[in-house]
């Protein structure tokens, strides 16, 4: 299925008054922005027809870069040496493509096609981009992608809301996005109350040479019914009593973690760990960060075992170390991740530890959820999407958990791992152990 990419140029904000904001204001990214991944992600959106015009679509995304400047914009380092968002309104890349096939299912299996469905987003200096792509049978696909540095996954699903809400309704933006990325001020004095070093930071090492691959990494989708679910939580929480009832993406995750080291057959004295993104606007307190913030606050929680020790006890063992491990990731946590970043004695020799640019995980996994993000809110007033995936990912060990179209209280996961490995993955994700 060839993807024809017809016409492609810069976006530049759209302007409601005559008097426009200045277009050299930098931006000194936060702490948070600095410690994650330096990468652009992209994902899709699949919409069945009627669609609204190319036309209507770019005109409500002009409109909400006026209130999204960040994503018209561009990274520089200022005077200091700090990575800042210079925002000049130099504009978002969107690219209109056709397809002479109808969509069908094609987009349903993840592959490499993906990547054809989205700009690409290697050796680029745009923040973000957006192309549309027109099937014969009248559905149209929306690749997004955007740089982390900019934004979380929260954070960019509030912009893509608002894009949605504009070509629906031809309102203004409501809730304006907050921009000040200077909230996150340093106790006086500092409270280090973790070792930050070890976990978000880790020193400065020479660029490692990666080995050269013996399998291909390939991902899948894996769809787990609600029954399905409820059957494994059911199974944990009997496992492991806890307080507070295991929410579903811990349960989710325990299971999968035991599955993928399992097929690793990994050595049993080794240490498995998974890196979980933890959302700080749920967890900072004082004060609080307002859920419109346009910017990372995200932390991570590493549970972690024995191999043998994660494989021979129950999946409510693993469940507990998850919840435990995410907890704490609390307030404390994140303030004390603010001083030790703004401590020039502790920082000395330290880059972040999201750096490493491995793409091979084993023994560890990195799993992102987005199940509390309404990603499938997106709706330009016709339909809303009928699908909404993670493009292509080839880093073994990644997992993303998403909200599936299918069914209320379905979920989807993507997950990347070596060709080798991915069958029995998929054969036995559906047996309780």
């Amino acid at each position: 299925m060839k993807i024809n990419r017809n016409c492609s140029r810069l976006l530049k904000p759209s302007y409601q008054t005559p008097i426009h904001p200045p277009t050299n204001v930098s931006m000194p990214l936060s702490p948070f922005d600095a410690v994650t991944f330096q990468t652009h992600l992209g994902i899709l959106y699949a919409y069945r027809p009627p669609n609204p015009s190319n036309e209507v679509i770019e005109e409500g995304l002009r409109r909400v870069l006026a209130e999204y400047r960040e994503f018209a914009g561009r990274l520089i380092f200022n005077d200091n040496g700090h990575q800042c968002i210079l925002l000049n309104d130099e504009g978002m890349r969107f690219i209109e493509a056709t397809c002479d096939s109808p969509l069908g299912s094609s987009i349903d299996k993840p592959s490499p096609y993906y990547l054809d469905l989205h700009p690409d987003i290697m050796g680029i200096e745009e923040l973000a981009q957006v192309q549309l792509t027109r099937f014969a049978c009248g559905s149209m696909v929306v690749g997004f992608t955007t740089h982390h540095a900019v934004s979380d996954g929260f954070a960019a699903s509030h912009f893509l809301l608002a894009w949605g809400q504009t070509v629906r309704d031809g309102l203004p933006v409501q809730p304006l996005p907050l921009h000040d990325r200077s909230i996150f001020i340093p106790r006086n004095p500092p409270l280090f109350q973790f070792e930050h070093s070890e976990i978000e930071y880790t020193a400065r090492q020479p660029k490692a040479k990666h080995p050269e691959l013996q399998h291909t990494i390939v991902m899948e989708r894996t769809h787990i019914p609600s029954a399905f679910l409820e059957k494994l939580k059911s199974k944990v929480s009997g496992d492991n009593p806890c307080d507070k009832p295991y929410t579903t993406f811990e349960c989710l995750t325990a299971h999968l973690w035991r599955k993928i080291t399992r097929v690793r057959n990994l050595e049993g004295d080794l240490t498995t760990k998974v890196r979980i993104a933890v959302n700080g606007r749920f967890r900072m307190r004082n004060p609080t960060v307002p859920m419109s913030y346009l910017g990372n606050v995200v932390l991570w929680a590493w549970p972690c075992s024995k191999v043998k020790d994660l494989l021979s006890k129950p999946v409510g063992h693993a469940a507990r170390l998850i919840h435990d491990a995410v907890a704490q990731v609390d307030d404390d946590y994140f303030r004390s991740f603010v001083d030790f970043s703004s401590s020039k004695e502790k920082m000395e020799g330290l880059v972040p530890s999201a750096y490493g640019g491995s793409v091979v995980l084993s023994p560890y996994l990195i799993v992102s959820s987005w199940l509390r993000i309404p990603f499938y809110d997106m709706d330009f007033g016709r339909n809303p999407p009928h699908l909404f995936v993670t493009s292509y990912m080839r880093v073994e060990g990644f997992l993303h958990i998403v909200p599936s179209f299918t069914g209320v209280g379905d979920v989807d996961a993507f997950v990347s791992l070596f060709d080798k490995d991915m069958g029995s993955i998929i054969d036995g994700l559906h047996y309780l152990d």
